[in-house]
């Protein structure tokens, strides 16, 4: 018997489903140079396919676990991923070599893409509209949480252990959110709203998702911005260790700027209901694009400024990114309630496809300064802004075709 819980709880629940991805990824950061020196990356650019990797793994999951779980239920699935996260965690810990390492970390981020894309659905299962996009506001409040103290947490475990043991971490936390979950969460989708899984269910789902341009506009927009995220996640380590010389720091330069997205984040979750999903997140497309656009202008010799300078930018960008990543889901989510996992495996894969060669491009040019970065951020910002306009073009024309 399930006790009836708070929505605080389900908030924490859901978050922390969420967060074991961003503790597998922001946690390993200070350890990326002596794991890369352990398995024999002889180039520090490398490293980055370390972070990368898990995103891959992220994309290709809920293409399985998405759909299955409109099959079978939410519960099972996400017992199905923690298990296979386990298993890639120890994969992890005794690679010798940087191939099996990444093949750990990809099957990580796939185990990994059950509970993140569960959760999502888990909410679609109850909530809609802007106060689905309220509700992840106030998770991913709770899920940033995590960004901010892992860096710190992996460097901690360096210096008292080994790099191993920011993996058994991991696992640790993996199974008491596990347990957590199985003990307070009650199945959300009901049997008669269970799809049977075939391929052929699978391609009409498919069908349906691209046929809709809503969704398919922000699944796009979706890819650009996360996409341009990822070449800083996986570049800060070399950007504030190696071209700044902030190791000891780095941890907490990283928290900062991870404040400021849950700072906005938290806004949002206010905000939202006041203003509506599409005001906010076209207002801070523009604030996004302007301010990596300044940055290119400013530094475009490629000489990087003061560490004040460039920790202002960056959190001015995130604040703007913590008005999207929740409202973005949840707009591209909103007119697929009837097959929320299909649609969450789908968008999350489509979007995460485009975010990988994103990222593995900029970040190849992120050596020496951190302009390629902003650079990455300014194309995003333009194309979104395109996508935005595109998507306000075709409304205004089915509405005009509707009222002739």
């Amino acid at each position: 018997m399930v006790k009836k819980r708070s929505q605080f709880e389900f908030v924490t629940l859901m978050a922390s489903l969420m967060s074991i991805a961003a503790l597998a990824l922001d946690a390993l950061l200070p350890a990326l140079e002596t794991i890369g020196l352990v398995i024999g990356i002889k180039d520090s650019v490398d490293n980055q396919l370390l972070v990368v990797a898990i995103f891959l793994g992220l994309g290709i999951g809920p293409l399985f676990f998405g759909p299955y779980s409109d099959s079978i239920g939410r519960k099972p699935i996400v017992y199905m991923g923690f298990t296979l996260f386990i298993v890639a965690s120890f994969i992890c810990v005794y690679a010798q070599s940087l191939e099996v390492m990444l093949v750990g970390r990809v099957l990580q981020g796939i185990g990994l893409a059950a509970p993140r894309t569960i959760s999502i659905a888990i909410i679609r299962d109850m909530y809609s509209g802007d106060y689905m996009a309220r509700i992840m506001s106030f998770i991913t409040v709770v899920f940033i949480l995590v960004p901010v103290i892992a860096p710190a947490l992996g460097k901690l475990i360096l210096n008292v252990y080994e790099w191993q043991g920011i993996f058994y971490i991991q696992v640790l936390f993996s199974v008491i959110v596990g347990v957590w979950f199985w003990r307070r969460q009650p199945e959300t989708l009901t049997i008669k709203n269970r799809v049977p899984f075939s391929a052929i269910s699978f391609i009409h789902g498919f069908k349906e998702v691209v046929m809709q341009k809503t969704t398919m506009g922000y699944t796009l927009i979706s890819g650009c911005i996360v996409g341009s995220f990822l070449v800083y996640l996986s570049a800060s380590q070399q950007i504030f260790e190696l071209q700044y010389g902030l190791k000891e720091e780095f941890p907490y330069i990283f928290a900062a700027t991870a404040f400021s997205i849950g700072t906005a984040i938290y806004l949002n979750g206010t905000l939202v209901l006041r203003f509506g999903m599409k005001r906010l997140v076209n207002i801070s497309i523009i604030a996004y694009f302007f301010i990596a656009l300044l940055y290119t202008l400013l530094f475009s010799s490629g000489i990087n400024p003061p560490i004040g300078v460039l920790i202002g930018f960056f959190c001015a960008q995130f604040i703007s990114i913590g008005f999207l990543f929740g409202n973005i889901r949840a707009l591209a989510m909103e007119p697929l309630g009837h097959i929320a996992g299909m649609a969450a495996a789908i968008t999350g894969f489509i979007s995460t496809m485009m975010a990988v060669p994103i990222s593995i491009y900029i970040g190849s040019f992120v050596k020496t300064s951190s302009l390629p970065v902003f650079i990455g951020f300014s194309i995003a910002g333009i194309v979104s802004i395109g996508i935005i306009v595109w998507l306000r073009f075709i409304n205004t024309k089915s509405r005009g075709i509707i009222t002739s």
